[in-house]
């Protein structure tokens, strides 16, 4: 680059300077005798330095535009930019997942039921209770659903009568209600169903434990 720059300086030097190109080999050859030797000189070393300088500038000038068309993308046309460059890598991961044999499908985690989360925040009561929170939603269900078999097994209600003890307010003034009224109604009843005799059981259980 400095050499083209440099024969083009030798150039216009010597149309400007025509004595310094019409006869190179004498004019060399009448080196001591020239007088203005380093005015063509001086003029080539000028005319590459600015021709220099302004191919940097104009590197510089595109440069600049580029930079200066990046930056002036939204805020939005960003966000799009930014999802679209998010959908293509997950596409592209995805077949390569179905390449090398691998489901795309998530799993998602079996959520536990009512009944579970109930058992289990009982028992961390009975186990954990340094790590036992108290829930009014699980209260609740164990209130409600204490007096049947199948969804509050034996040994998990043997727990919740000693939780009952704790029991205070309104939680266990309604709970003693509830207990008298399923009394009157069980007593008209046939008193020889299993499951009748059950839950009656369970109601005196916590009515003897309430009262």
């Amino acid at each position: 680059m400095w050499g083209y720059f440099f024969s083009k300086g030798l150039k216009l030097s010597w149309r400007v300077f025509p004595e310094f190109g019409s006869s190179a080999r004498g004019w060399f050859t009448n080196i001591p005798h020239q007088e203005n030797i380093w005015k063509p000189v001086m003029w080539c070393l000028a005319t590459t330095i600015i021709s220099s300088i302004r191919c940097i500038f104009c590197c510089i000038k595109a440069i600049w535009q580029v930079t200066k068309e990046e930056e002036e993308l939204t805020a939005e046309e960003r966000r799009k930019l930014e999802r679209k460059l998010k959908k293509e890598r997950k596409k592209k991961e995805k077949q390569l997942m179905r390449e090398a044999g691998i489901s795309t499908k998530k799993v998602e985690p079996k959520k536990q039921s009512g009944s579970e989360l109930a058992l289990a925040y009982l028992t961390r009561w009975s186990e954990n209770p340094e790590e036992w929170k108290f829930q009014k939603t699980r209260q609740t269900w164990l209130l409600l659903h204490m007096y049947d078999k199948e969804k509050v097994p034996d040994k998990y209600f043997t727990i919740l009568l000693d939780y009952l003890q704790g029991l205070q307010g309104g939680a266990r003034d309604i709970t003693v209600q509830k207990a008298e009224a399923f009394m009157k109604e069980f007593d008209g009843s046939d008193a020889e169903d299993p499951n009748l005799l059950e839950k009656c059981e369970r109601i005196r259980q916590v009515l003897q434990l309430l009262s």
